[in-house]
């Protein structure tokens, strides 16, 4: 990570923190009222080949005596209605803006692997993690809702442990290197954007305007019938 981009991590996630401490106090506040359990959920992540830590996120599930690999379908059943809720907007991932200052993820890059997957491919993530993970990269914007789709087919944790292994990760791989081989400040700033503005979709309220044409169609007929 050059100095630029880390400085303005630190700044940018100073800034944010600040900014977002109150909605981060409600969201804590929301899942310690709604649920037992804690508020913060740590994962175990690679920053690099070698190096783990501890990824901090908004708890979205039911606590289980023991936790392991990605979240597929089989999982869905203990995601929570605040928790889905959180996902869908990403406010689940605010308190990673602790692991910025810390220096374990960057605000753009690519997202920071399970072990047992760099595990299984050493090569392949000695070459993804030559750069910082982040929060978001352009293969979270890219790839991320075909991921979800296929994985929220899986219906155990073996058959979300092939499809991730077999497509989800060479696929993600091949775009974070895409991204790393074209990494700039300005390309950062433009993924952020966009990233940005693909929360604010998520959070905005629906409104008639954005319904797609025909349920707009189906809601005007149904306005026609009532007159």
């Amino acid at each position: 990570m050059t100095l630029g981009k880390r400085t303005l991590d630190v700044i940018f996630a100073a800034f944010l923190s600040v900014l977002l401490a109150p909605l981060m106090a409600w969201v804590a506040w929301r899942i310690w009222r709604a649920q037992d359990g804690p508020v913060f959920y740590v994962a175990k992540r690679m920053k690099t080949p070698h190096q783990s830590f501890g990824l901090w996120k908004f708890r979205t599930m039911t606590v289980v005596a023991s936790d392991a690999g990605v979240s597929g379908g089989h999982k869905s059943g203990r995601i929570t209605p605040l928790g889905s809720k959180l996902r869908a907007s990403r406010l689940d991932e605010l308190p990673q803006l602790w692991n910025i200052l810390k220096g374990d993820i960057s605000f753009v890059g690519p997202r920071p692997p399970l072990p047992e997957y760099v595990d299984q491919f050493p090569d392949l993530y000695a070459r993804v993690l030559k750069m910082r993970p982040g929060v978001t990269g352009l293969a979270t914007l890219r790839f991320h809702k075909h991921e979800a789709l296929l994985l929220s087919r899986c219906r155990t944790s073996k058959q979300t442990d092939a499809i991730y292994a077999r497509i989800c990760v060479p696929r993600k791989a091949r775009i974070d290197l895409i991204y790393q081989r074209h990494q700039t400040i300005a390309f950062d700033f433009r993924l952020g954007l966009e990233t940005a503005a693909n929360l604010f979709r998520a959070v905005r309220p629906p409104s008639i305007h954005r319904l797609p044409a025909n349920r707009q169609r189906s809601k005007a007929t149904g306005v026609l019938t009532r007159i």
